[in-house]
Parts: C-alpha cells; sequence; structure tokens
C-alpha cells in the first residue's frame, strides 16, 4: 500500500513528544506549536482547554473563551495556520504540568483516538472551516459566559472539536457543531427561564 505521507502519529502522542522534545523545565507556546506544523489550529485549541481542568483564578474562563472566540474569527477569515501573537507565544507553561494534564484527560483521549479516523475530510478544509469557525466563536462565548459548572463541560467539548479538527475526523466535527448549536439553544432557553424565575419573585 502506497501514501503520500508517512503514518502519523495520534494526537496525544503528538503532544507529548512535542512537550519532550523541550530542552528546559518550561515550554513556550511557540516552540510547542512549532513542530505541529498543519495541525496547529487543533493544537492550540487544546492548550485552551486545559485551564478549565486545572485549579486557576476564578473567571479563568472569560480569559480562555475570549482566546477561544479570537482563534475561530481566524479560521473565520480562511486562515490556513493560526496566528499567534507575540507575547502569547513567548508565553511559557510547566512541561510537567502538561504531561500530568495529558496523563489526567488520557481515558477520555484513548476514547477519542479509538473512534477518530480521517473521515468527511472536506468538512476540515476550506470552505468549511468558516463552519468550524463560527462554531467555535459560539464555544468560546459559551465558555466566557458566568455559567456556574460548565468550564468542564466546554472544556471537554473544546478537546473533542481539537481531535476533530488534528484527526481531520469530519464526521465528529458534524457531531460538535451540532452539539454545540443545541447547547446554545439550551443555554439561552435556561437563561430566559432564570430571568423570568426572578422577575416574578420582583
Amino acid at each position: 500500500m502506497t501514501s503520500h505521507e508517512p503514518r502519523e502519529d495520534k494526537t496525544a502522542a503528538l503532544l507529548r513528544a512535542a512537550a519532550l522534545a523541550a530542552p528546559g523545565e518550561r515550554i513556550t507556546v511557540d516552540e510547542l506549536l512549532e513542530p505541529l506544523k498543519r495541525r496547529a489550529f487543533g493544537f492550540l485549541l487544546l492548550l485552551l482547554a486545559i485551564p478549565n481542568f486545572i485549579p486557576v483564578p476564578l473567571g479563568i474562563g472569560g480569559i480562555m473563551g475570549v482566546l477561544v472566540v479570537a482563534l475561530g474569527l481566524e479560521m473565520l477569515v480562511g486562515l490556513e495556520h493560526p496566528w499567534v501573537p507575540g507575547f502569547l507565544k513567548r508565553r511559557t507553561m510547566s512541561r510537567d504540568g502538561l504531561l500530568r494534564f495529558l496523563d489526567r484527560i488520557e481515558p477520555m483521549t484513548r476514547r477519542l483516538e479509538k473512534v477518530c479516523k480521517p473521515r468527511l475530510q472536506r468538512l476540515t478544509r476550506s470552505p468549511f472551516t468558516f463552519v468550524s469557525g463560527a462554531i467555535m466563536i459560539l464555544v468560546g462565548l459559551l465558555l466566557a459566559l458566568p455559567i456556574p459548572f460548565t468550564n468542564y463541560v466546554f472544556g471537554a467539548m473544546l478537546i473533542v472539536f481539537a481531535f476533530a479538527l488534528v484527526e481531520r475526523d469530519g464526521g465528529l466535527l458534524i457531531a460538535v457543531w451540532l452539539t454545540t448549536v443545541a447547547m446554545v439553544v439550551a443555554s439561552a432557553t435556561f437563561s430566559h427561564a432564570l430571568l423570568r424565575f426572578f422577575r416574578d419573585l420582583v
């Protein structure tokens, strides 16, 4: 069997290899993304999911949500590779902390990697990146809203979204698109019901 490309490692293995290749105890975002090349959109999205699973200052969801929206805008306008501002490229993270995070989400990533495979790949490329960008913006907005106990939920969605992009799985992308739309409708309905409840109390 011939192929134009060698068999590529799975998402978690690539990210782990990039982390282990760092020379020091801390690794910059630029060093982490550089060897990931054309799949950097998905990997950057995965990095933005990390703070939703670790103890961080209150309001981090809003910051991560804004960054997810910015990444979605880049996909919306059709960029093939994410543009990362200099201050974010120079941002460092603990290599051991990243590896611990990968260990922590390994049960989820293992399941995702079993079901993920390159299929309906046209949906992962232009012009369908417009749809992915719009959906990513919606997820970012939901993450930025002060809705209690939702960081894990939206963080998990970002991980699934990231895997769909990295593994070029258009089938999983469709599932993410539909789930996001359903969550937007549910959030709007819940917010409206909550507003009416407090209005009735007054």
